[in-house]
């Protein structure tokens, strides 16, 4: 079971990859891997688990020794696990339902038209170097997920073309992961380290974020040398949506929805809450703004502006998809896949500098935050005083700082391999192999680029 849980991943994701080819969606695909592969860890679990490969068991039997038969593992699996993982995905999931939700209602009052009326050019390469930076530095405010929302949105109101919007919302996820990666709030990993106090804010700022601004701008300058012609602007739809906000309510929901999202770090750095719950601290708030703002207009405007209404377009096969995803991921975390990797990385490779390679690598194929988990166990801190190899892994440590960018940018190689990819793929519909052939290579030399340098850079200053 445990080898079968790898093979139905592994056919389920390149169903994903051929989605269009097949003409099956990629959620449903997604769905399926996701309980299969928990279906063949249940069916199999003692097996699996009395082979003492899952790290996630050892830990458990070492708090709960009374559990461990095969009653305890079959618990442990259906019950433990399954809450445990199923906590983590909620969180993610609506935090994503929170931001496209409050993305929708700026949308629908026209507030994005402010921001796109003010980018006049209508070049190629001009608008792409805008949309790149603007994101990347958004990205490291906000987070990467919640700026590649805000960015796709965007897009639609610049960009006619549906290849062209593909190319444009595939740099904003390239450029939305490598802004995320030198932020303590930009990706969920380098919270992940920076939380576990693997990292701290000032130095993951110093040393992480010129190598992810190489990653953004080397393929920036390729495209350059590339990319001909003009854009050409859509014809909005729902253009008369200006007779149901006046300028001064659009601006206002424009600034209330940037506030709102732009408040989600401040909220779980002083609460120590989950972020998504300033996410939807943030969409109650403008719940009931939006409720009292439009209370006096007629029923069809009201049905068009409020929550309710804008509730029906809002991406639902997206958050399926991320479901299906991120729970066939955790039954490997769980049954413990990914340890395997880790190990046979730290015994065969030893290098903190390929490790962390391989690593961004691999989180454009399995999502980053068990990879780094992962890593997290495997390497704990040390002293302020370690020497030679063990000096990598101290507070701030190189080991530390490149596995930030590593599996913060990493993810970009593929459309499937990140959280921000995985958005844009269900907002656009981008095929996988379109961005396969069309922005990995140029990920690719991105990523290259910026781990050069930061090794580079290691070498010579420290």
């Amino acid at each position: 079971m445990f080898t079968l849980m790898i093979v139905v991943f592994v056919l389920g994701y390149t169903a994903i990859a051929l989605e269009h080819p097949l003409k099956i969606d990629k959620a449903a695909s997604a769905l399926l891997i996701g309980v299969l592969t928990w279906v063949l860890y249940a069916f199999g679990g003692i097996d699996i688990l009395s082979s003492g490969v899952s790290r996630a068991w050892n830990e458990y039997v070492q708090l709960n020794p009374s559990m461990d038969n095969a009653h305890g593992m079959l618990d442990f699996i259906t019950h433990h696990e399954v809450l445990h993982h199923l906590s983590e995905i909620s969180a993610i999931l609506f935090f994503l339902l929170g931001a496209m939700t409050i993305v929708e209602i700026v949308d629908q009052h026209q507030g994005f038209k402010i921001i796109t009326d003010k980018i006049k050019t209508t070049n190629k390469v001009k608008l792409l170097w805008i949309l790149s930076l603007l994101t990347f530095f958004m990205s490291a405010a906000l987070d990467n997920l919640t700026t590649t929302i805000v960015m796709v949105a965007l897009i639609r109101k610049l960009i006619k073309a549906k290849e062209n919007r593909w190319f444009f919302a595939s740099m904003v996820v390239l450029a939305a992961n490598a802004g995320g990666a030198w932020s303590p709030i930009g990706d969920v990993t380098t919270i992940m380290l920076w939380i576990g106090s693997q990292v701290t804010t000032l130095k993951i700022i110093e040393g992480v974020v010129l190598p992810s601004l190489i990653t953004v701008i080397v393929p920036l300058i390729v495209i350059s040398f590339r990319m001909k012609g003009n854009v050409v602007r859509p014809i909005l739809e729902n253009g008369n949506n200006n007779e149901h906000t006046t300028q001064k309510e659009r601006v206002f929901i424009l600034c209330l929805g940037v506030f709102s999202l732009l408040f989600v770090p401040v909220f779980k750095t002083f609460t120590h809450l989950p972020p998504y719950m300033g996410m939807l601290l943030g969409l109650g708030i403008m719940w009931l703004v939006t409720e009292i703002m439009h209370k006096h207009k007629d029923i069809e405007d009201k049905k068009k502006l409020t929550v309710i209404g804008i509730l029906k377009k809002v991406d639902v096969p997206t958050v399926f998809f991320f479901l299906g995803i991120l729970t066939a991921v955790s039954s490997l975390q769980s049954a413990g896949h990914l340890d395997i990797l880790a190990k046979y990385l730290d015994q065969h490779v030893h290098n903190i500098f390929a490790i962390n390679i391989i690593i961004g690598m691999l989180s454009s194929v399995v999502d980053n935050v068990p990879l780094v988990a992962g890593a997290m166990g495997m390497y704990p801190i040390e002293s302020a005083s370690a020497v030679g190899y063990a000096a990598n892994f101290v507070q701030d440590g190189l080991f530390w700082e490149f596995l930030a960018y590593c599996a913060g940018t990493g993810g970009s190689l593929l459309i499937i391999g990140s959280a921000a990819g995985v958005a844009a793929m269900g907002m656009e519909k981008i095929d996988f192999i379109w961005y396969l052939r069309k922005i990995s290579f140029l990920a690719f030399i991105g990523y290259a680029s910026g781990a050069a340098f930061y090794i580079l850079e290691s070498v010579l200053f420290h």
